[in-house]
């Protein structure tokens, strides 16, 4: 009740703009976690993007003398599902502009103006957090097999296992593979597609045999610049910022959503 979880929605994202529009200053603390059951079931990602582009917003608004941002997370190197050449980059990136960082510290609690650790705690005028993901409420309500982590059990093929016709993609899917996979769109598209092909092929009576491609490609962007990160098996690689990436990501957003518009 005390953190805006940005992923909720645009709400979300709205009230965290108006919070900061409303501030005069003071602490704002960006944090997320994971599922210690799912090791997949996190979202870093967007919380960097979060915390670099409020820096930039405020340093464009000539205010950023008057806040501190904290960047806090239980992990001891975030960013690690990215690879280890980003995390080196984003740390390196927190310390160049001026973020204090609480790294490897479980979370006890958050309270109105204050984040608690099990090492230590500080003030917070304004808490972004993203926790782990545990899986929909309405899966409770069904006979769908579950992973440890609360995510629906599937196969290589993203077929929800031991069930006929059911398929899933994305953030709701415990998959075979590496620790690393991300939760994130791309990956839910490549998903997606085998799901897609495997539904069909079973109702025509065919083998459902598609899989998919695990790989993890993101820009993590802060409003002027962004950096770059692709991983697969065995790459890894990453591009500092520029200004080139932060309008990539931008052609990027309106070539994919033109086709749902």
């Amino acid at each position: 009740e005390h953190a805006i979880t940005p992923c909720e929605g645009i709400d979300a994202a709205e009230k965290i703009r108006d919070r900061i529009a409303e501030l005069q200053g003071g602490t704002i603390a960006f944090g997320f976690a994971g599922n210690p059951k799912e090791p997949s079931a996190m979202r870093g990602g967007p919380m960097f993007e979060f915390l670099f582009g409020t820096d930039t917003l405020l340093r464009k608004q000539g205010r950023r003398d008057k806040f501190k941002l904290v960047f806090f997370t239980p992990a001891e190197k975030p960013g690690n599902r990215l690879g280890p050449k980003a995390v080196d980059r984003l740390l390196s990136e927190m310390k160049k502009r001026d973020i204090e960082t609480h790294l490897g510290h479980k979370m006890k609690a958050f309270e109105k103006d204050r984040v608690i650790t099990e090492a230590t705690e500080f003030n917070a005028d304004l808490i972004v957090f993203m926790p782990g993901m545990t899986g929909n409420k309405w899966f409770d309500n069904t006979e769908l097999p579950r992973s440890p982590g609360g995510l629906l059990k599937a196969d290589a093929h993203c077929r929800v296992e031991g069930m006929n016709g059911v398929y899933v993609a994305g953030d709701s899917g415990s998959f075979p593979g590496p620790d690393w996979m991300p939760k994130q769109a791309h990956m839910a598209d490549l998903q997606a597609e085998a799901a897609a092909k495997n539904l069909l092929a079973e109702l025509d009576g065919k083998p459902a045999d598609a899989t998919f491609k695990v790989e993890l490609v993101c820009i993590v962007d802060s409003n002027n610049s962004g950096m770059m990160i692709s991983r697969k098996e065995g790459s890894n690689f990453m591009l500092p910022g520029t200004i080139l990436l932060h309008w990539t990501k931008r052609l990027f957003e309106w070539w994919y959503l033109r086709q749902y518009r």
